[in-house]
């Protein structure tokens, strides 16, 4: 058996002694948000060499999600008649009017679920009531939805319907791509999103821009490799998609839960937060499933999307910045006291560097911090 200390020594040295060879700054962009989260649990961050530094990219659901959204959520929940189902994580994501807990404080019915499938169950046991699915996430939790919507039409269920703000990785990362804000050298694939999609679903990212990829496990071995995959390709100038996750990722990934998505869902341009409106990059219901349409079953209109005033969320998660270059980290902007969604996820990366990262930022370090910000540093 092999010891996994061992192997985690030996890709640590190979990452060290092959960044030194590239010589220059290296920037590598991890998607996924459990990526994230256990990069900077592992403390592999004080591990890396000086000149590799690790940039969190979009791939928090929760953080992700736009403003608008969680919204219509709250106007949701403030219906007598309707009962919200969330998964935990959105439950204290704030909105223009304050938070879905703060809703159910109030005497709103929101019901936190663990599955698409319990709030189904719901709207069975209480055809009074209707039941609205918060649909968010990626590849990775859109298939328990479009499973939710298909049962729900086999039990003819009238009073069941979900506000979808699933999300598609890939075109968010062609629109980092595009945009030409962030350089990165090359990104570290999620994982979990690769089990639904396949590593294919990535090949144009070394083919058309010229940038490594490797799809990675989570544990810290795992992360280890892929870095240093990631290193020994711009080192050697040979840009190529590698998969080292190769026990849960298959070439062409899970076809069943892809055929259910095309059955039920549609691609939509949607809006994310920090990156606007992206072509196709959503999941709409099609037509055949409308009637499952929370928005369009409830009337509602999409209002415009408004930050929390000095909040740089949408910058965290596009790596345009890191935590502490905003004003309200740490100084008004607490996992006890959210005023953006990247210190409410679990996978958010403002909770990371809270959690696990947490350094004091005198103001004037602290880069374009807003000085009209609601709160101010204290040094």
């Amino acid at each position: 058996m092999t010891n996994t200390k061992d192997t985690t020594a030996r890709s640590l040295k190979a990452l060290h002694e092959t960044a030194a060879k590239v010589g220059k700054p290296l920037s590598f962009m991890e998607v996924c948000g459990t990526h994230t989260m256990s990069v900077f649990r592992s403390g592999l961050r004080s591990l890396l060499p000086e000149n590799v530094t690790l940039l969190s990219g979009p791939g928090c659901p929760v953080c992700v999600t736009a403003q608008s959204d969680i919204d219509m959520l709250i106007e949701l929940a403030c219906d007598r008649y309707v009962t919200i189902c969330t998964y935990g994580d959105m439950l204290r994501v704030p909105g223009a009017r304050g938070s879905l807990e703060r809703a159910r404080g109030d005497g709103a019915d929101v019901r936190v679920v663990y599955s698409s499938m319990d709030a189904v169950d719901i709207a069975q046991q209480e055809p009074q009531k209707q039941i609205v699915f918060a649909a968010v996430g990626f590849e990775t939790t859109a298939p328990a939805t479009a499973a939710a919507v298909d049962r729900a039409v086999k039990l003819k269920l009238t009073n069941f319907a979900v506000l979808a703000s699933h999300k598609l990785v890939m075109p968010a990362v062609t629109a980092l791509l595009e945009g030409g804000g962030v350089k990165v050298d090359g990104f570290l694939l999620p994982g979990h999103v690769s089990v639904i999609t396949g590593w294919r679903a990535f090949v144009s990212i070394p083919g058309k821009y010229g940038l490594p990829c490797v799809v990675g496990g989570f544990e810290d071995e795992q992360i280890v490799v892929a870095l240093a995959d990631l290193v020994s390709m711009v080192h050697k100038s040979k840009p190529s998609l590698i998969n080292q996750y190769p026990q849960a990722v298959s070439e062409e990934g899970n076809t069943v839960a892809r055929a259910l998505l095309t059955k039920i869902f549609e691609p939509c341009d949607v809006p994310w937060r920090g990156l606007g409106v992206i072509p196709l990059s959503g999941l709409a219901l099609r037509p055949a499933y409308k009637a499952f349409d929370a928005q369009r079953k409830f009337h509602l209109t999409r209002p415009p999307d408004r930050e929390p005033k000095g909040c740089r969320c949408g910058e965290v998660i596009t790596g345009a910045v890191t935590p502490p270059q905003c004003v309200l980290f740490d100084n008004g902007c607490t996992p006890t006291h959210p005023i953006g969604p990247c210190m409410v996820s679990g996978e958010g990366t403002c909770q990371a560097w809270f959690k696990y990262h947490r350094v004091r930022v005198p103001n004037k370090h602290r880069a374009h911090a807003d000085s009209t910000a609601e709160y101010e540093v204290t040094a």
